[in-house]
């Protein structure tokens, strides 16, 4: 296989996955004590902390809230190693404001922000490593920590990325080296039960016949990924009742 090849003759990548597979996704809730929520996400090599505070009264006073929802306030941050490299400003740039932007638009679509009027929710995100589809894990552990935290969500929110490879094959959840060495990368954030987009953004352009594939494949990424934090969330859910009692007092009944 070729430097330019990101498949196989016999259609494999060359982390050994298919087209259309995903990287391992391991997480979990309920990290910190300190936060009212939170979420350790690996995807594939990429792996993120999430923390939620909240909700909680507006900071800088009640003239600065909303009497009809709650503020959603993001931030993205990388730490110094994440990359390899030393990073001279681990926050406050230009990408990791934009990225916070974006995950601020991803939340609100998700969050139940109406039952939370003259209130704030924080939401903190932190790359540990970077390997390849930073914001839609970044996202994705978003969504556990908001639901560790108790908030209210109208459904799941997810991200995937998507790209190109030889002989025009969609392939999905696009690894570092994937960036590096392919074509355009589709990134999507979406509320998988309803099939809706919440954000969608592409690092080049893709010619009109290929983006439908491409869309249609980070789609059901979102859609898979949204399954797998689903049976780890029902999970948490059964250990923590597992360990207060409440399952065994739930079967008595």
């Amino acid at each position: 296989m070729s430097r330019k090849e990101l498949l196989s003759k016999i259609g494999l990548r060359q982390d050994g996955r298919r087209a259309e597979e995903l990287r391992r996704i391991r997480c979990k809730l309920g990290v910190f004590t300190q936060p009212d929520g939170s979420a350790y996400l690996e995807q594939g090599l990429t792996k993120v902390l999430a923390a939620v505070y909240g909700p909680h009264q507006v900071r800088g006073g009640r003239s600065k809230a909303q009497h009809d929802a709650a503020i959603i306030n993001c931030q993205f941050s990388m730490a110094v190693f994440s990359t390899g490299e030393r990073k001279k400003r681990p926050r406050g740039d230009r990408k990791s404001t934009e990225i916070s932007i974006h995950l601020h638009q991803a939340l609100l679509a998700a969050v139940k922000v109406e039952l939370y009027p003259w209130s704030q929710i924080d939401v903190y995100v932190e790359v540990l490593h970077a390997d390849g589809g930073v914001f839609p894990a970044c996202v994705n552990a978003a969504t556990l920590a908001l639901i560790d935290a108790g908030i209210p969500l109208k459904e799941y929110v997810c991200a995937c990325t998507a790209s190109l490879a030889n002989n025009n094959v969609a392939m999905v959840d696009i690894s570092n080296q994937e960036e590096t060495l392919g074509g355009p990368v589709l990134t999507v954030v979406a509320l998988p039960m309803s099939a809706k987009i919440v954000h969608m953004e592409m690092s080049q352009r893709f010619h009109l016949d290929h983006l439908p594939k491409v869309l249609n494949l980070a789609l059901q990424g979102c859609k898979d990924i949204k399954a797998i934090l689903d049976d780890v969330v029902r999970q948490h859910v059964k250990d923590i009742g597992s360990s207060t009692g409440w399952s065994q007092t739930n079967r008595k009944q």
